[in-house]
């Protein structure tokens, strides 16, 4: 008598065109006492409604709902047609319990009964019996959910594809979404050469196509179809003309992570049917441990390159050869950054506030053997005098209100790396002692503990303040100033760099302009000689906020002397007309020269084509340049 179960079998081989889309979802399910009952769960395909369960005896836990209601149609076998089929297959989280009303449970005893009545189903009069694949699945579920390890799993499921299925040749490909490759991890029937050269890009071949649709592919004729690559060069022209080939994408959340794939040749659509599920369902088991597999190996490899990559990339942005600036003063600063850098020395950098001494700290440390350890910074006048000594040495939990947990300082956070301490001469005299004692020991407590911390780091202090004199007032203790004086480096300020100002604007001025998405070509020679005549108390920060509001105010890809702050203008006014009075006429004075200058830089000296440019007469040009003591022979050479 033939079940419910055998006429929807049937269906795919009954249909005229040979294989029909399907849409199932598989899941698998371990109970919680680890027997073989309910060993698979595998739910309702979509397209079929849910019929109740028939129980015939106490014994049967559960009996398949039938996938869809039997059709008509021949019982002769179809061989597969000479197209692709596309079946869309999504999996479910691992251990989900299914709705009751599209799922039902099953054990293993029960399928293989299911099957044995009819050997039609599963071919086992020729030997092809998919029942005896089920024991291999069932210890395929246990591997995954005792300890998610796929290199234990893929053994066996390339062993159930070659041995069981009869395949020639079977692939477990994975996705590496950060560099967009879909490589062979695994595989049969493939050498190492070939299984070297299948890679691919989402979309790119039948499996590239798999990921990037997230839906399973068969091919009945894989030669004569047109996605099929041979990207391994595994197919000869007498290799494999009537293969079959199955591809099911490896899903979680939506998310695909990867296939299974394999080829052999089918008679029997009934059989390439059971062939196609079975490697959906391995898929959707697999999928939480494929998906580990990536974030524990190929995720972390990227994140460790990337981590490589950026400090590769800082160590290459603080050089010193990259720290703009070629003046005398300057070139000391670099000698001693590089004598410095190698070993493990307290520095002390000095300098006005604005030089860059956070510039240097970068350099010190991505060039030194700490390199690949981290970089803390530390402003001691950043923060509140009560809080300070928390913020460096961490407090334990209960030392003080508010203090709900244990928390690491700044200076235990920097164990392996290198500590910068800006601001130094702000400490208060409490925390100078503790301060001492890392410097001497490496060894701190906790602000409400006993137990010391040693840590193994680099000291680097900062400071703008003149601490011999607050040595000799008490503001400073004496033993840390001669603690932390072991390598000073002064760093100077702009004024004292002299050409490096123009070097240090052209810089501003592409990253500004890049930054505003203006296009700015050049400084004009008056702005030029406002930038060189200021005193700069700011150093290079206040340049480069100059600079910045310069980029923003002008309009014509062309920094003037009328784009820069009211300060600037009003020493250029005063150099060139001494009785300015520092108001509206003072500006116009700066205007006017600053367009002179233009005009005759623009025209070469050409005074004739200088007056026409600022439509006066030549006569006027001349009395103007007499006034401001210009020469035009000076502007011959476009300078």
């Amino acid at each position: 008598m033939r079940r419910p179960r055998d006429a929807a079998m049937r269906r795919l081989s009954d249909s005229p065109e040979g294989l029909v889309p399907i849409s199932t979802e598989y899941f698998a399910f371990i109970p919680p006492g680890g027997g073989r009952e309910r060993a698979l769960q595998p739910s309702v395909p979509r397209s079929c409604p849910a019929a109740p369960s028939r129980n015939t005896n106490s014994e049967r836990r559960a009996t398949p709902t039938p996938a869809c209601r039997p059709t008509s149609g021949s019982d002769a076998d179809d061989a597969p047609g000479n197209r692709e089929t596309a079946v869309s297959v999504s999996a479910g989280p691992a251990g989900r319990p299914p709705a009751p009303e599209r799922s039902f449970q099953i054990d293993l005893g029960e399928l293989a009964e299911e099957f044995a009545d009819c050997n039609e189903h599963s071919d086992c009069s020729t030997g092809e019996c998919r029942v005896k694949v089920l024991p291999t699945l069932y210890r395929i579920i246990r591997l995954i959910a005792d300890s998610e390890d796929l290199a234990n799993a893929l053994p066996i499921i390339l062993e159930v594809m070659e041995q069981r299925m009869r395949m020639r040749r079977g692939m477990i490909s994975l996705l590496d979404r950060a560099s967009g490759t879909i490589f062979i991890h695994a595989s049969f029937g493939l050498t190492e050469g070939q299984k070297a050269r299948g890679l691919y890009a989402p979309g790119e071949g039948i499996i590239g196509r798999v990921v990037a649709s997230g839906k399973a592919i068969v091919s009945p004729s894989l030669r004569d179809n047109p996605l099929f690559l041979n990207r391994t060069g595994s197919h000869r022209d007498d290799d494999g003309a009537d293969c079959t080939f199955v591809c099911v994408p490896i899903l979680t959340g939506g998310k695909v992570l990867g296939t299974i794939s394999g080829e052999r040749s089918y008679a029997s659509n009934r059989l390439l049917k059971q062939d196609f599920e079975l490697l959906a369902t391995i898929a959707s088991m697999i999928a939480p441990a494929v998906e580990l597999y990536l974030l524990e190996n190929i995720e972390r490899k990227n994140l460790e390159n990337e981590n490589r990559r950026l400090h590769a990339a800082l160590k290459e942005k603080f050089k010193p050869t990259n720290i703009i600036g070629t003046s005398k003063p300057m070139q000391d600063v670099y000698e001693l950054i590089g004598k410095v850098a190698p070993t493990r020395t307290t520095a002390l950098l000095l300098g006005e506030s604005g030089v860059g001494k956070e510039l240097v700290a970068n350099a010190i440390h991505y060039n030194s053997t700490l390199a690949d350890g981290p970089f803390i910074k530390f402003n001691c006048a950043a923060l509140p005098e009560t809080i300070v000594e928390s913020e460096l040495f961490g407090h334990e939990k209960g030392s003080f209100t508010g203090a709900t947990g244990l928390r690491k300082g700044r200076f235990e956070l920097a164990d392996g790396g290198t500590i910068f301490v800006d601001e130094v001469g702000e400490l208060p005299l409490s925390v100078q002692a503790k301060l001492l004692r890392v410097l001497q020991e490496k060894t701190f407590e906790r602000v409400g503990g006993s137990r010391p911390v040693k840590v193994d780091l680099r000291i680097i202090a900062a400071t703008n303040r003149d601490l011999v004199r607050m040595v000799e007032d008490g503001q400073f203790r004496e033993d840390l100033y001669y603690r932390l004086n072991v390598f000073p480096i002064t760093i100077p300020p702009l004024r004292e760099r002299g050409s490096d100002i123009i070097a240090l604007a052209d810089n501003f001025v592409a990253r500004f302009a890049r930054d505003a998405g203006k296009e700015v070509t050049r400084i004009s020679t008056p702005a030029l000689n406002m930038l060189m005549s200021y005193h700069w108390p700011g150093n290079v920060r206040e340049l480069e906020n100059v600079i910045e509001r310069s980029v923003i105010l002008c309009d014509d890809g062309v920094i003037h002397g009328y784009n820069m702050p009211p300060s600037l203008q009003m020493r250029t006014a005063e150099e060139v007309d001494p009785t300015a009075d520092g108001g509206l006429q003072s500006r116009v004075i700066a205007v006017e020269y600053e367009m002179i200058v233009d005009a005759l830089k623009l025209h070469m000296g050409n005074t004739t084509e200088a007056a026409r440019e600022l439509k006066i007469t030549r006569r006027t040009l001349g009395l103007r340049m007499v006034k401001y003591g210009l020469n035009y022979k000076t502007f011959r050479g476009g300078t």
